[in-house]
């Protein structure tokens, strides 16, 4: 893990059309950038919860152990998404591990300097609130894809955020490397299950998987397929 301190030098940019990466890092916004190679520890369960963070690039996964020992995953973020932020809703101690899926760069801001830089940038606010909107609302669709959906639409579904369809005109068709055992636990089934799962995806062209995973945009079929 390596840290590059970042000066402040240049001016604030126009925030017409509002983009959170280039003003954290313009802004006069004390932060750490800090970068982890792939299957590096970013933080664990139980540490103090002390920051918040940014994705530059790369991505991450948040994982939850239970008392019992059995792991699952339950959430990935990817570039322009914030995580760790319970610290600043009074929550003193990490609820998951964080893990670098990829080689990953992310900003990482103190809670009083984050929580100060939310209140003195309206732009910023605005933007964090609507993130955390799409957060509760993902979280929500999240609980019923488990309760409601078969396994091959809740896979299905799971590639296309990991691929951020929706989220931006030109989605990332080729997925960070995640193993059928992660995808596994994302979506509460087997192994097997995901394995033939993906054979099927592949002989119907709705992906390319041959070690790297793209995703086509005809795997839409699968989620709106009643």
């Amino acid at each position: 893990m390596k840290s590059k301190p970042r000066k402040n030098s240049r001016p604030l940019p126009h925030l017409g059309s509002f983009n959170a990466q280039e003003f954290l890092g313009t802004a006069g916004v004390s932060r750490k950038v800090m970068e982890y190679s792939r299957n590096e520890s970013i933080y664990s369960q139980g540490q103090p919860a002390e920051t918040g963070m940014y994705v530059q690039k790369g991505g991450v996964k948040l994982s939850v152990v239970s008392g019992s020992g059995k792991e699952a995953v339950v959430a990935m973020f990817g570039p322009t998404d914030f995580f760790g932020e319970g610290c600043m809703a009074g929550q003193s101690i990490r609820m998951g591990t964080a893990t670098a899926l990829t080689p990953t760069t992310l900003l990482v801001m103190e809670k009083d300097e984050l929580l100060r830089v939310l209140h003195a940038e309206h732009e910023l606010s605005d933007h964090f609130i609507r993130y955390m909107l799409a957060h509760n609302i993902r979280v929500e669709e999240d609980l019923i894809d488990q309760l409601f959906n078969s396994s091959e639409k809740r896979l299905a579904r799971t590639l296309l955020l990991l691929a951020r369809y929706g989220k931006q005109d030109m989605p990332e068709r080729v997925l960070p490397k995640i193993s059928q055992e992660t995808l596994a636990e994302m979506i509460g089934t087997t192994r097997s299950r995901v394995n033939f799962f993906m054979n099927k995806f592949r002989k119907l062209g709705f992906i390319e998987y041959n070690g790297k995973i793209k995703v086509n945009k005809s795997l839409l079929t699968v989620v709106l397929h009643e």
